[in-house]
């Protein structure tokens, strides 16, 4: 009976002594020691990630990835296929199909072939072949590595979308960024390691982006990205309230810290800690985030290497100059999503739009990173989920055709970060339906993603509810070697 009462008032003691006793609660000392620290430590300071990582130098230090939500045609942009037009309004041989999975969109109606809606070209030393909807893509053709043979195992966008970004295409595990947050964390304090940003589209988009394809899933949740509001303020609540003035703010912030702090003793649960780091990091927020977004100090070449779209907030053109300003801040993973890929119909003109919203930006992006000496450590993806079908849905010869879903196949780039400019990996049958040479999965990319990290995906692990967790799963995945330097 009387060890509990023991064990009671010695805790008790103990709390007394770093709280009451001391005059000062434990959440105000951690608190001092935050406050002692920010004035040394400016906008830059050491990563602060897992201590046994990276496990071997990396060649990128941070990720741009440009996410293209919908399914980018590579059949238009990319996989230049002439013999296509021999096959215009033939049905695709089943030999080419082999009873390959297909949307109910285009299920019941025969697969008649659509040569692609573009002409192609050459580009650059490397000889890369680009449509005509990319004529930017061609100015950085040769730092750029096409992979040709991307495939993945989901035909629908959500559970694609999932697969490309998690690893897995049930919602529920973390993002590649939170992945990274959580391995090597961030050059920068005053940010978090991981922000989002979506592109405010010029007519409303009915393509929905989840938030759990930027989530921390099982990891704890100061992982997950932080997503960006394409508005005038870009994270809401983020301002004192009027007549707050910034001392009494700061002595709350202590006060709540120093609660939370007493209750993380007591409990040891992951998300107090979380939730005593977010208050701490919206704090810095409030000087960070506004003078990230005031372009006034860009100057005009910067708009004009972007495009006239630069100037509109929340666009995508804005989105990969403030993706720049970030990885010159030291965050780690910047994302950027672009929706309205998805081209059943009106191919011809929406496709044209999409290429229009981020040709130019994203090419700028790579020229812009390259001028500033940040391209080598800094590796940028440009993808979508899957591709298109070779077949048209609805009259392949119409301009309100348009193509189905196709995952087993599709085209990927990287620039920077250790990746081999001027090349193409990869390559498809003649009608860009079945990969013929070298397969890319979405594990491989994971993988290779993270080798550049460096990081060995095999070694990077999480334990959750008795697993050890990996991005890459419990499949085969490797490294594509022959993409690197």
């Amino acid at each position: 009976m009387n060890e509990p009462l023991e064990e009671s008032a010695l805790e008790v003691s103990r709390r007394y002594f770093l709280g009451q006793g001391a005059g000062v609660g434990l959440g105000a000392m951690a608190l001092g020691l935050l406050e002692a620290t920010r004035s040394q430590a400016a906008e830059k300071a050491p990563a602060i990630g897992l201590p046994d990582l990276p496990h071997k130098p990396p060649k990128a230090k941070n990720v741009i990835f440009l996410t293209q939500s919908g399914g980018p045609s590579q059949i238009e942009l990319f996989d230049y296929k002439p013999n296509l037009m021999k096959w215009a309004g033939k049905e695709l041989p089943e030999s080419v199909r082999g009873g390959q999975r297909l949307t109910t969109m285009t299920a019941n109606q025969k697969q008649l072939i659509m040569p692609s809606r573009t002409k192609f070209k050459r580009y650059g030393e490397s000889g890369a072949t680009l449509g005509e909807w990319l004529p930017f893509h061609g100015e950085v053709a040769d730092e750029l590595c096409f992979i040709k043979s991307m495939n993945t195992d989901q035909i629908n966008h959500a559970p694609a979308m999932t697969k490309f970004l998690t690893g897995h295409q049930l919602p529920g595990r973390p993002s590649i960024g939170a992945w990274s947050s959580y391995g090597l964390g961030s050059e920068n304090r005053n940010l978090p390691d991981y922000l989002v940003l979506i592109s405010k589209m010029k007519r409303p988009s009915d393509q929905p982006l989840y938030d759990h394809y930027w989530g921390s899933g099982f990891l704890p949740s100061r992982y997950q990205g932080v997503k960006l509001r394409n508005a005038k303020e870009p994270v809401l609540y983020l301002r004192d309230p009027d007549g707050m003035p910034r001392p009494i703010r700061r002595g709350m912030l202590d006060g709540i810290a120093e609660l939370n702090q007493m209750r993380l003793e007591q409990t040891g649960d992951p998300e107090i800690e979380t939730r005593i780091r977010q208050y701490e990091m919206a704090w810095r927020m409030q000087s960070s985030i506004p003078e990230l977004n005031d372009l006034s100090d860009e100057p005009e070449s910067t708009f004009e290497l972007y495009g006239p779209d630069s100037r509109r907030p929340g666009s995508y053109a804005a989105n990969c100059v403030l993706a720049r300003r970030l990885i010159e801040r030291g965050v780690r993973f910047v994302q950027l999503f672009h929706p309205d890929w998805d081209h059943h119909s009106r191919l011809g003109s929406w496709c044209v739009a999409r290429c229009r919203d981020t040709d130019q930006a994203s090419a700028a992006l790579v020229k812009d990173l390259k001028q500033r000496g940040l391209l080598d450590e800094t590796l940028v993806i440009w993808g979508g989920e899957f591709g298109r079908g070779v077949a048209g849905q609805g009259k392949w010869n119409s301009p309100e055709g348009g193509r189905d879903h196709h995952p087993r196949c599709f085209t990927t780039w990287l620039a920077g970060g250790g990746v081999k400019p001027g090349m193409t990996y990869g390559m498809t049958d003649e009608f860009s339906y079945n990969v013929a040479e070298n397969p890319v999965h979405v594990r491989d990319l994971h993988a290779t993603v993270l080798h550049l990290l460096g990081i060995d995906h095999e070694r990077f692990t999480y334990r959750h509810q008795g697993l050890d967790f990996k991005l890459t799963g419990v499949e085969p995945s490797r490294i594509v070697e022959e993409i690197l330097v």
